[in-house]
C-alpha cells in the first residue's frame, strides 16, 4: 500500500476481496482473452481458415497476461484493447493474425462488462440471501415478544419484535425478486461490428448469412449465456447499466431503512447491533456504544442511491450508434456501485447475525404506554358488561389520559392512568381487574401468526431452494 496516493475506501475499508476481484484488471483482461478464444473457435467452426494449433496457442496464454507489454504499448497507441491484442499476439505469434478477427473494441469491452455485472449480481444475490436468512431466524425467535409499535415515531398499537423484522425481510425479498429478474434478462452483446450491422462478417464469410446468424448464439453458449441482444449499435444499450444499478439502489434503500430502525432502537436501548469487547464508541465519551455499523450502512446506501443517476444520464445521452462519453463514467459508476453494495451487504450480514435484544427494556417501555392503548378494550368492556354510554366513557377516558400524560411529561412520574380509571365511579372494573387486562400479548393482534405465515409461505421456500449458499459470515475490516 502506498501512503502518498489516493486509495478508494471502497477497496481499502468496505468491499470484500471477492467483489474486488470481479472488477479487478486481472479478471477483466482474462475475460478479454476468453472472448477472443471464443471468437476464434466460432470462426473456425464456421469455416474460416483458423487452425487448432492457433487456438491451442491462444489457450496456453489465456491467463498469462504480459501486462508490462500492454501498458507500454498503450502509451504509444492510446488504445487499451489494441494494446492487449498486440501483447497477446507477441505471446502467440502463430495466432497473432487472427486475434480479434472481424470484431470491434466493444466485442471484448462490452461483453466483458455484461459478464462481470452478471457475476457481481450473483455474488450480491448470495449475500442478500444470507441477510434474509439471518432476519428470518430473528423474526421466528422473537415473533411473540410484544413491543411498542410506532407511527411517526410516536407510540402506537403494539406489535412484536418478530413482526417488525418481517417488514425488513419483505423489503429485501422485493430486492431479490428484482435482482433475479434483471440478472435473468442479461444478454451478451455478441459480435456485431462497428455500428451493429455485422458488415465485417459479411465480408469474412462471403455473404453467407446463415453462417453469420450462428455467430452470436455460438459465442453466447461458449461464454455461458443463453443468447445475445438481437439488435445493437456498436454497444449494448446503456439502459442495461441503469437497470442493474437500480437493483443495487433498491438494496441500498432497504438497507438504509433497516439501519435507521436499528439506530433508533439502539437509542431506546431495546435492540443493539454487535459491539466488540475492545471497540471504542467515542474518543471523548468512554461509555458510548455508537451504532457505527448501522451508520456506515446508511452512509454507503446513500452513496449507492446517488450514483444511479450516472448510468441513467449516460443512457439518455448516447448518440445514434454510440458515443464515447459513456466509457469514463462506466469505469467509475458500475464497479463502485457494486463495491459499495458489497460493503453494505457485508455489514448487514454482520449486524443481522449479532443483534442483541433487551427484552426487559422492551417490556418496560411497552408497559409504560400500554394503559393508553388498553383504554379501547376497557371502554368496550364497560359498555358490554355494564351498559355504559360509549360517548360519555370516551370523554372520561380522554380527560384522564390527558391528566396521566401531563404527569408523565411535565412531572417525570409514572403513568397512573389505571389508578385514575379505577377511582372513577363511572367505571366498574377494579384496579386488580384493570391490571390483569394489561397482558401485552392481548394487544399484538395477529402479529405472531403473520410471522409464521410469511416465513412459511414466502421466505422459507426460497431459503430452502438456496440453502447451499447460506451460512456466510462477515467480519468488519475497520
Amino acid at each position: 500500500m502506498s501512503n502518498d496516493k489516493y486509495e478508494s475506501p471502497l477497496s481499502a475499508r468496505y468491499a470484500s476481496s471477492d467483489m474486488q476481484y470481479v472488477f479487478s484488471p486481472e479478471k477483466k483482461f482474462r475475460t478479454w482473452r476468453r472472448l477472443w478464444i471464443a471468437l476464434a473457435e466460432t470462426e473456425k467452426e464456421l469455416g474460416l481458415n483458423i487452425t487448432d494449433e492457433q487456438i491451442e496457442e491462444l489457450k496456453a496464454y489465456k491467463d498469462d497476461i504480459n501486462y508490462d507489454v500492454a501498458k507500454a504499448r498503450e502509451k504509444e497507441v492510446r488504445h487499451d484493447i489494441m494494446s492487449h491484442v498486440y501483447a497477446y499476439g507477441l505471446q502467440c505469434p502463430k495466432a497473432a493474425g487472427i486475434i480479434h478477427l472481424g470484431a470491434t473494441s466493444c466485442y471484448v469491452g462490452d461483453n466483458t462488462d455484461i459478464i462481470l455485472m452478471r457475476e457481481a449480481l450473483q455474488l450480491v444475490r448470495r449475500k442478500l440471501l444470507n441477510v434474509i436468512s439471518n432476519l428470518a431466524e430473528f423474526a421466528d425467535e422473537y415473533k411473540e415478544l410484544p413491543t411498542l409499535g410506532f407511527t411517526h415515531f410516536q407510540p402506537a398499537q403494539p406489535t412484536t419484535v418478530g413482526k417488525r423484522a418481517t417488514l425488513w425481510i419483505q423489503e429485501f425479498m422485493s430486492d431479490l425478486y428484482d435482482l433475479d429478474y434483471v440478472t435473468g434478462s442479461l444478454k451478451l452483446l455478441g459480435s456485431k461490428g462497428t455500428t451493429g450491422t455485422q458488415a465485417s462478417f459479411l465480408e469474412l464469410f462471403e455473404g453467407d448469412h446463415e453462417k453469420i446468424d450462428r455467430i452470436d448464439p455460438m459465442i453466447a453458449e461458449k461464454m455461458g449465456f443463453d443468447s445475445c441482444y438481437p439488435v445493437s449499435g456498436q454497444t449494448y444499450s446503456r439502459k442495461v447499466d441503469s437497470r442493474v444499478l437500480n437493483v443495487l439502489s433498491g438494496i441500498a434503500q432497504s438497507a438504509h431503512k433497516f439501519s435507521n430502525d436499528i439506530r433508533l432502537l439502539q437509542h431506546l436501548k431495546e435492540i443493539e447491533e454487535p459491539f466488540e469487547k475492545n471497540q471504542i464508541g467515542s474518543s471523548a465519551m468512554a461509555y458510548k456504544r455508537n451504532p457505527m455499523r448501522s451508520e456506515r450502512i446508511a452512509a454507503l446506501s446513500r452513496y449507492v442511491m446517488s450514483i444511479t443517476m450516472n448510468p441513467a444520464l449516460t443512457s439518455s445521452e448516447q448518440w445514434f450508434e454510440r458515443t464515447l462519453d459513456d466509457s469514463a463514467n462506466k469505469r467509475l459508476s458500475v464497479p463502485e456501485g457494486f463495491l459499495a453494495t458489497d460493503g453494505i451487504l457485508e455489514l448487514l450480514i454482520n449486524v443481522t447475525d449479532g443483534l442483541k435484544v433487551y427484552d426487559k427494556v422492551i417490556t418496560a417501555h411497552l408497559m409504560n404506554e400500554l394503559p393508553f392503548m388498553a383504554t379501547e378494550n376497557i371502554m368496550m368492556d364497560e359498555v358490554n358488561k355494564y351498559g355504559g354510554n360509549r360517548q360519555e366513557l370516551h370523554e372520561e377516558i380522554r380527560e384522564m389520559s390527558m391528566e396521566a400524560a401531563k404527569r408523565v411529561k411535565e412531572e417525570g412520574l409514572d403513568n397512573n392512568l389505571i389508578d385514575l380509571i379505577a377511582a372513577n365511579h363511572k367505571f366498574h372494573a377494579t384496579k386488580e381487574e384493570l391490571e390483569s387486562s394489561m397482558e401485552p400479548s392481548r394487544y399484538t393482534g395477529r402479529a405472531s401468526r403473520q410471522v409464521d405465515a410469511y416465513l412459511k409461505d414466502y421466505v422459507n421456500p426460497i431459503l430452502e431452494n438456496n440453502k447451499s449458499v447460506l451460512g456466510m459470515s462477515a467480519k468488519i475490516n475497520v
